[in-house]
């Protein structure tokens, strides 16, 4: 059997006394195996990239265990909207696909379950595991990492800067039109910014001991100030330009015009024909540059009256190194699980962006996150272009962003 015991572990204390029994089986194990063996039926809400991932994983499960599993495609914008209005109803799937940051709205909501890992926690990138826990519990079997990093040219640039400052001068040296290139737009990109801000020590929110996010803003005070002076300096350097937006920064990088850009493995297909290396972004502020890391997963329904089962599809079938691999085939992101990611770390570009990965933090799924959004990246953007004052602009900002959480 594939199944581990993180099934019995899910059961929590019927099955503990069932084991300590050491004899034949209790009711508690006969109605277990039964359950298994009657299978019954699951609902997983996937979207187009993940279905034919989950459905493989679908097919042994249902030969193991005859359960059916149904999979039910969804757009993907729709599931987190439709997952919360359907769920305390008593419709909506049994598992659903989704992002780690929902996290928050899901569990204030009540609408999710935590999952049983067991001892396969280990098994898992620590960063994937901080990402979907809250209170100290999991509450998604996580399946891959994706974050940004920095893309490098290596005929532009054949070695990787250290500094932001030592990024710069490489790309005047290479004579591109543009030294670096980073999206910003002119409504800001904090998320494409934010391994810069955290270079100056200005984490978004204050990051508790299990990766988790406590609702205290850390964006202020002299580090974030310091950045935003930095800021206005790129932007009267003309090294940061919101008139750069995603497209024009692919297009530009694309064409050789930069030896770097930063941006993250969703590019890498825009760039065929290219020598490409991904290096950690470079420090402008002396401290560590930590992009933010998204972890995809699955959520197991709170209402739902198939939670063993789902937990068992969950960890042991989609949780396993086939399955984890037909996914970053699927979607081109480094696996959750750590089996899986080694291998896809043959590439050089997946091995890469695990690399900065590793070193990242989770986006906070916490429901303060969001009210930054709205000031955060305008703010930026005006500070960048000269039209606000960097420090008095950045603390309206930390203001109007603690106003709107209350």
């Amino acid at each position: 059997m594939r199944r581990s015991i993180t099934l019995a572990a899910a059961l929590g204390l019927s099955l503990t006394l069932a084991a300590c029994s050491g004899g034949a089986e209790t009711p508690a194990e006969e109605e277990t195996t039964s359950a298994a063996a009657d299978g019954g039926t699951l609902t997983v809400w996937v979207d187009e990239t993940r279905q034919a991932a989950v459905e493989a994983a679908a097919a042994d499960f249902e030969a193991e265990t005859g359960t059916t599993v149904e999979t039910v495609l969804k757009n993907f914008d729709d599931i987190r909207a439709d997952f919360l209005a359907q769920v305390p109803t008593g419709e909506g799937p049994d598992i659903t696909v989704g992002a780690h940051d929902w996290l928050g709205e899901m569990t204030s909501g009540g609408v999710v379950a935590p999952i049983e890992l067991g001892d396969k926690v280990d098994e898992f990138e620590p960063v994937a595991i901080e990402a979907f826990t809250q209170d100290g519990q999991v509450y998604g079997l996580p399946y891959a990492v994706e974050n940004i990093a920095l893309i490098r040219n290596t005929a532009l640039a054949p070695a990787a800067p250290a500094t932001w400052d030592e990024a710069v001068a490489a790309g005047q040296a290479a004579g591109t039109q543009y030294p670096i290139l980073i999206q910003m737009g002119e409504e800001g990109d904090p998320y494409t910014m934010y391994p810069l801000q955290t270079s100056f020590g200005a984490p978004v929110f204050t990051q508790n001991e299990d990766g988790s996010y406590a609702a205290e803003l850390a964006l202020g005070g002299a580090g974030g100030e310091a950045f935003a002076q930095w800021l206005a300096a790129q932007g009267a350097a003309k090294v940061l330009d919101p008139t750069i937006s995603y497209d024009i920064a692919v297009e530009a990088f694309k064409n050789g015009q930069s030896p770097f850009i930063v941006g993250g493995p969703w590019m890498i297909e825009s760039f065929e024909g290219l020598e490409l290396a991904v290096d950690p972004i470079p420090s402008a502020g002396g401290q560590p540059a930590q992009p933010f890391v998204g972890v995809p997963g699955f959520y197991v329904n709170a209402q739902s009256d198939n939670a063993l089962l789902a937990n068992d599809f969950l960890v042991n079938f989609m949780a396993t190194e086939e399955a984890q691999l037909a996914l970053y085939e699927a979607g081109n992101r480094p696996p959750a699980l750590i089996a899986a990611a080694d291998a896809a770390s043959a590439d050089p570009i997946t091995a890469g962006f695990r690399e900065v990965g590793s070193d990242a933090v989770p986006m906070p799924s916490i429901p303060e996150m969001g009210s930054v959004w709205a000031f955060w990246g305008v703010t930026e953007a005006n500070i960048v272009k000269g039209a606000v004052e960097p420090v008095a602009g950045w603390q309206k900002m930390v203001a109007d962003i603690q106003g709107a959480i209350g």
